[in-house]
This record gives C-alpha cells, structure tokens and sequence, in this order.
C-alpha cells in the first residue's frame, strides 16, 4: 500500500487529482499511468480533498440559498454562507455541517503573516475538528477571553481549541491564561496593566481576522459559558433582569446591540466591541434557530462582517 506521507505523497495526490478533476481521465486511466492500482488513485484523490489541494465548490441550481444570502447582505450588511440542511436533522447534525462549511471558508480567509482571534465555545470547537490543512507562513491564532473559573483553569479546554487552529495553519498559537471573568473588576484592571497581559491585548489589537459565534443561554447546544460552571444562578438572574440575549467572548448584549452598563461585563475578560468592530474580517458561525435573538443582537451590534449559518436560522433572520 502506497505511503500518503511526504513530498512526493503530495506530488502524487497532485497529479492525480489534476488528471481526474482537470482532464476528466478515468481512474482506472489515472492509475494506468501512475502505475499504480485503481484503488490508490482513490486513496490520493481522498487525500488531495482532505488536504485541501482540492477545493470542491457546489452552486445549487435553486434560488433559495442564494436568495436568502442575499437578503442577508440587504438587511445586515454581512456576505452571508447559508448551508443547506435538512429540517429534521438534530442540532448536533446541524451544528457539524455549518462547521464543515465553515472550516472551508476559513481555508480561504486564513493567509500568511496574519493574527487571528478565536473565541473558545461549542461551535468554534466543532470548526476546529474540521479545518482543512493549510500552512501558511507567520500567522498567530490568540485566544479572545479567559476561561477559567473556580471549577478549573479552562486551560485545556481553550488551548485543544488554538491547538488545532494553529497545527492545520502551521501557525503559533497564543493562550489568554485568566479566567472567564474576574469577581472584583479592580483586580481585572490590576491584571490588564501587567505586561504579560497587555501583550495579548495589543495582538487581539492588531487582528486581521476573528472567528466566533454568539453564546445564548436558550441554545439547544449548550453554549459553554452557560453550561461549563461560569455563571452562578444570581448572575444569570442579572443577566436576565438587564436584557441580555446572549454574548460574544463572555461580552454581553442586548437585542438592540448594546452592551453598556451591563454589570458583569466590568469583570468580562473578553475584547470590548470596539476593538471587535476595528477587526477587517469577523467570521460569525451560528447554528440552530434558539441562537437567532443571540444572532440578531450580535448583527445589530455590528459585531459580524461574515456569516455562516444553517438555512433555517437564515429564513428566521430575513423572516
């Protein structure tokens, strides 16, 4: 059996892959030539579609993809990637195809030499399970928000996360080591005039790229800052009392986009939104329709200049 490791694995994969994509040979006449066996022409064609030497694109003959990415882009200002997925498929079923098709934009919005946040949650590490092989020369992948909290240090959970970001792109990556949210805001503007911290803070500064999606405490997914032990019921209560619909990075909202005097985002170790709002690109990735108040809130507050989301949560949207 052929080794699919190396160079000359991925020249291989190449060839193949231009013969039976580009000059529409057979593979029985892609192995005739390789000299090889027909099954190892499909073994290399698997592998320059895992690796992203191919990049398979479907355009639906059907308008209503299409027509509702548009009205995405009329009502919010986003380009929008609506995925097709079947009424009665689960929310966990939704969840993995709006990763996969995520993980393919991000195959082409990732390029050399940038920073790139990452919010650590549910969808985000259902999109880095899913990253296409692509490296690329001096990018950084920085955690947006702590994650600790007084059940555990979060570490783990967050860095498997900037792991996989960082392994697919070749990149490095760059862990925020503080908790989710502090419980004295006068110790977070303590911890944000230490140099360690401000090193963080100036990357999340200059990020060309942000990738996250909006937590809700009503998603069918639990959103993990909800589900993972960060809030105590007094603070859900608050959050509740004040007119919450959901957050981005442990930063609160409201269903107008407004997330001023909201009491615990004074402890929230997540970016402010206008260091989010200075960001070029900032990939939304939502899925299920009890994430759409969250959603719409996040739109709102101008927070989102990408979108990938499952058709049902689009039709909501535009409803």
């Amino acid at each position: 059996m052929d080794d699919l490791s190396g160079d000359r694995a991925v020249q291989r994969a190449l060839t193949a892959a231009h013969l039976y994509y580009v000059q529409d040979r057979t593979m029985e006449a892609i192995a005739r030539e390789l000299g090889t066996s027909r099954s190892t022409v499909s073994r290399l064609l698997t592998h320059a579609r895992a690796t992203g030497i191919v990049d398979i694109r479907i355009r639906s003959p059907f308008e209503a993809p299409q027509l509702l990415e548009e009205r995405l882009a009329e009502h919010f200002g986003v380009t929008a990637h609506v995925v097709p997925v079947p009424d009665d498929a689960t929310d966990v079923e939704r969840l993995e195809r709006v990763a996969v098709a995520a993980a393919h934009l991000l195959h082409e919005l990732v390029q050399p030499d940038m920073t790139v946040g990452v919010a650590w949650g549910s969808t985000t590490a259902a999109v880095s399970r899913r990253l296409l092989p692509k490296p690329v020369h001096g990018t950084a992948f920085v955690q947006l928000n702590g994650s600790g909290n007084t059940y555990t240090t979060g570490l783990l959970y967050a860095s498997e996360i900037l792991s996989r970001f960082a392994a697919a792109y070749g990149g490095s990556a760059q862990q925020f080591p503080v908790p989710a949210f502090f419980d004295d805001p006068r110790t977070k503007h303590a911890m944000w005039r230490e140099r360690s911290t401000r090193r963080i803070l100036a990357m999340q500064g200059a990020m060309d790229l942000v990738v996250f999606s909006t937590g809700s405490a009503d998603s069918r997914v639990p959103s993990h800052v909800y589900s993972g032990g960060y809030l105590e019921a007094k603070e859900l209560a608050a959050l509740d009392a004040e007119g919450v619909v959901g957050d981005v990075a442990t930063v609160f909202f409201r269903a107008d986009g407004s997330s001023d005097r909201i009491a615990l985002n004074e402890r929230a170790t997540g970016p402010h939104f206008d260091v989010l709002r200075r960001v070029p690109r900032r990939l939304c990735i939502v899925s299920g329709v009890s994430k759409v108040a969250s959603l719409r809130g996040a739109l709102a507050a101008g927070l989102a200049t990408d979108l990938v989301v499952d058709e049902a949560v689009a039709r909501a949207l535009t409803d």
